[in-house]
């Protein structure tokens, strides 16, 4: 394929799946270094991707606007006729929904590249489809990696380019002054409550972690989790610097990229961690680590041992066995491997 003028990345949400993404992007840059790219995506998670190096711009989509009939249906009409004046050259839908084949289509691209499993009718707006035969045996990075392997590019390196705002950090690192290391970044949040690992048995890692170690619990999270870091802070006895509900995404990434590891569900902040470099360890109930693990050498998923782990139901019809199945002594050892191996070389305090 020659070179395109313009490109356009459909991902818009959420935030996992967009950094499971990045490489991607990365990959294009590479292969395309003259190409403009234009990435569409949420409003909500646009600040992530603000000063990629290998990004040109971000097209951001409003989806709040589509709450009611008649504002959705302007708003709709109007993005859509956004993307067509744009003049893309070449579409990538990652996304493969109704919603993104609609964008795809609307670009008016003379090559729309998707996947030939994508959903919701939206396969039939692509111009080029990418068979994953084995879908539900990999990786979702390397889900999305096939993408670049159709455009014939072998033997590049998977790379995670997160933007990392230098203010930010230098913010962090004043908010976090004083407090004893290491760091343990935590999100007890996720969406599904089948993914929600219960704050006790957090606050039963954690203590452990405190009471052995020292160092602080970094906590982490959007506002609906206030409730569940509550719940953590109130079980501890150690240092605690609770951030649940208080970052923008670009303040996430600084809090993350100065932690020392990373404690969470299968949800964005974790593989937003994992690809900052973070060592990262996970319980995991519902969902698989081969398939939605974090992507990253250092960094460790933890599987409960009930007969439906890896069902990705999001209503448990078995009393969520798996949480109490899956213990703090089955995650304090692997966090505590972690923690020694990076422990020597660090300051007292931030």
């Amino acid at each position: 394929m020659r070179e395109p003028r313009r490109i356009a990345i459909i991902k818009p949400s959420a935030l996992g799946d967009i950094v499971h993404s990045l490489p991607v992007l990365t990959a294009l840059r590479g292969h395309f270094p003259n190409s403009h790219i234009t990435w569409v995506v949420n409003r909500g998670f646009e600040s992530l991707l603000v000063g990629h190096p290998h990004l040109n711009a971000t097209l951001p989509f409003d989806r709040g606007a589509f709450r009611s009939l008649r504002s959705g249906v302007t708003a709709g009409w109007q993005f859509l006729n956004e993307l067509r004046r744009q003049h893309f050259d070449c579409t990538f839908d990652l996304q493969g929904l109704l919603r993104t084949g609609l964008m795809t289509a609307a670009t008016g691209a003379p090559v729309k590249i998707g996947f030939a499993n994508a959903r919701e009718g939206s396969v039939h707006s692509y111009t080029h489809r990418v068979a994953v035969p084995d879908a539900n045996e990999i990786h979702a990075v390397d889900r999305y990696w096939r993408i670049v392997e159709s455009l014939g590019i072998r033997g590049e390196e998977k790379q995670f380019v997160v933007p990392l705002q230098d203010a930010e950090r230098d913010k962090a690192m004043r908010e976090l002054h004083g407090y004893p290391r290491p760091f343990v970044a935590v999100a007890a949040g996720a969406k599904w409550v089948t993914k929600r690992w219960p704050p006790r048995q957090f606050a039963g890692v954690l203590t452990r972690f405190q009471s052995e170690l020292g160092g602080t619990v970094v906590l982490v999270g959007s506002g609906e989790d206030r409730s569940l870091s509550e719940e953590i802070r109130g079980e501890l006895r150690g240092r605690v610097a609770d951030f649940t509900g208080r970052t923008t995404l670009p303040k996430l990434v600084a809090l993350l990229s100065i932690s020392d590891a990373m404690l969470a569900n299968d949800t964005g902040p974790l593989h937003l961690a994992a690809a900052l470099g973070r060592p990262c360890v996970a319980p995991y109930t519902c969902t698989s680590v081969r398939l939605h693990g974090p992507y990253s050498a250092t960094s460790r998923g933890i599987e409960a041992r009930v007969p439906c782990q890896g069902s990705y139901l999001k209503q448990c019809p078995h009393n969520l066995e798996c949480f109490t199945d899956l213990s703090p002594d089955d995650v304090w050892p692997v966090l505590r491997e972690v923690l020694v191996a990076t422990r020597q070389a660090l300051p007292q305090t931030a």
